[in-house]
């Protein structure tokens, strides 16, 4: 596997073997290494000095089911930190067919320039100066790239708000159906993107490079073993495909730990007017899908097409998360007002959670009222037409509330909670406080876990490195369903060296080191992981008390760690 090296700066495009310190290494755990190694800890996110990283997961374009996630990594202009942000869609397969470890972006462009990088299908790199792009938004784009460069083409790009480089934007990818639905929403990769003038990468989904297998028979072997084994599990073979992860949305506010107004409340009146069983049931009423392949070699196919009353897409896929945040969180019931803000979080280049909880700070501060969705399209529409007010949405909640002086605000180190209040689930807390992501439950979910402090912050230490791990691989996380231990089976049929827990928790370990490491060098300290206020001092009606002031550090933890079982 190589890595292709691209300067903006100059226009060079280097292709050269991965580095042998990075042997083993995939996704996550090859953008945080790079990352830590080669970008000055203090850089200016936006600057020259910063990489851009567009990584596959280590079993990516292998035949191995649902491992198609990609990682893309830099420092984050919004937590001021290492980022991972993880995302579906094409192009994770598409690299690695090219036989691609990661695509690392350099330097800076010259002011005005905006380029589209192209992977053709003989692996030839190419800039491509794209002024009549500009502007252009990301569903338009992946029309016209797509029949420029043809429908087999993995597209991932930004739109308005990452030109302007707003600390909210999103690098969208492209899914099987050729629409950029599926986001790597989180800690704002796509200002990043933008600050290098790249507005997409393109790659031919006709590569021929297959990574060598050491043993190919038992790789095939777990390759169906794995499958088989999420078809039939009740969540990831039935659940999901029928009603989405919106599926948890009634179970979630019937405990009381959905954040309703702006993480006021814990529940929501208007659950039964957007939940899964609603979603569901109206997307087959109107002709819509609710099973849908929203990623390369999914065999779950949890993605959906929301439609209108007349049949026609308004957006793919509605997923709790922006359910959550452009619904309960602004107070707002109206699904079809949800799945418009959802397709212009897309279409503009948008993490639909720091949009939605930017716009619950300005409903909270009393700017506009609770409820009012159609504010709310208004708002995020302003981001495009790059307003005053649009322009403060798009920096997400910190920016909103320092500008409206309104102090609360759900975010840990300016990245927004996720749809599970840290009250109601104190582990989430943990991993929201202390992740070297910033507020992200896909970093170490926890759940419903209670007790001490020292023992939810052992939890969330082994999930973070558990998380962080399967980052690593390119295998999603709904996947594991398929068998933790078939996975070590398939990574050693393909690397040759035994592979088992030991491995993987140092896998994970490492990586975590890695960002912690690199987070205390760029200036965060132990008191950018804490919650914010709101949440020790306010209770969350109807059920839960605030949660306790407490400690809670991993830092030392993972850096012992790092020193004592891994490289």
């Amino acid at each position: 596997m190589n890595v292709l090296r691209i300067n903006v700066t100059t226009g060079s495009i280097v292709e050269e073997p991965t580095p042998e310190r990075y042997s083993g290494l995939g996704g996550r755990g090859l953008t945080s290494a790079i990352i830590s190694d080669l970008v000055p800890a203090d850089c200016d996110p936006l600057g020259e000095d910063n990489l851009l990283i567009f990584a596959p997961g280590l079993l990516s374009g292998t035949p191995l089911a649902n491992s198609g996630r990609l990682s893309i990594g830099a420092k984050s202009p919004l937590t001021g930190g290492i980022k991972e942000s993880n995302v579906g869609g094409t192009m994770a397969t598409a690299l690695a067919r090219h036989g691609i470890s990661a695509v690392i972006v350099t330097g800076k462009a010259q002011e005005g320039a905006l380029y589209h990088l192209v992977i053709n299908s003989d692996g030839k790199a190419s800039l491509i100066p794209c002024p009549e792009s500009r502007g252009v938004r990301n569903y338009a784009l992946a029309e016209q790239l797509l029949e420029t460069y043809g429908e087999k083409n993995a597209i991932s790009s930004i739109g308005p708000a990452g030109e302007m480089m707003l600390a909210s934007a999103s690098i969208q990818t492209t899914d099987p159906s050729g629409t950029p639905s599926r986001a790597a929403g989180r800690g704002g990769l796509g200002a990043v993107m933008g600050s290098k003038g790249l507005k997409a990468l393109v790659v031919s989904k006709e590569g021929g490079t297959t990574q060598s297998m050491t043993d190919p028979d038992t790789f095939k072997e777990a390759s169906k073993r794995f499958a088989s084994a999420i078809t039939k599990d009740g969540w990831s073979g039935q659940v999901l495909p029928q009603f989405g992860t919106a599926s948890i949305i009634a179970s979630t506010n019937a405990s009381g730990a959905l954040p309703t107004r702006n993480a006021s409340q814990g529940s929501f009146d208007g659950t039964d007017k957007i939940d899964g069983d609603t979603m569901a049931a109206t997307i087959r009423r109107r002709g819509g899908k609710t099973t849908h392949k929203g990623c390369s070699q999914c065999v779950i196919n949890c993605s959906n097409v929301y439609v209108d009353e007349g049949g026609k897409p308004i957006t793919s896929a509605l997923e709790y998360e922006t359910m959550w945040a452009m619904g309960p969180m602004i107070c707002n019931d109206d699904l079809d007002a949800i799945a418009r803000l959802d397709f212009l979080c897309d279409d503009i280049g948008l993490d639909t959670m720091n949009t939605g909880t930017a716009i619950a700070v300005v409903m909270d501060a009393k700017y506009i009222d609770f409820g009012d969705a159609q504010a709310a399209i208004a708002l995020v529409e302003s981001i495009a037409e790059d307003t005053e007010m649009g322009r403060l949405i798009g920096e997400g909640p910190n920016a909103v509330g320092e500008k409206l002086g309104h102090t609360r605000i759900p975010t840990v180190k300016g990245q927004s909670i996720a749809g599970y209040d840290p009250r109601a689930m104190p582990g989430m807390g943990v991993t929201y406080a202390t992740s070297p992501m910033g507020a992200d439950h896909t970093a170490g979910f926890v759940g419903g876990a209670k007790g001490p402090t020292e023992m939810l912050t052992n939890i969330s230490k082994s999930s973070q490195a558990h998380a962080a791990a399967l980052d690593c691989t390119g295998v999603c996380m709904f996947a594991q369903s398929g068998g933790l231990d078939t996975i070590f089976t398939a990574i050693t049929a393909l690397t040759g060296k035994p592979f088992g827990n030991n491995e993987w928790q140092k896998l994970g370990t490492n990586c975590l080191a890695a960002e912690v490491d690199f987070n205390h060098r760029a200036g965060l300290t132990d008191k950018d992981d804490q919650l914010p206020a709101m949440f020790h001092e306010e209770a969350l009606a109807p059920f839960h008390e605030a949660v306790p002031y407490a400690e809670t550090d991993l830092h030392g933890t993972f850096a012992a760690l790092k020193q004592t079982d891994g490289k």
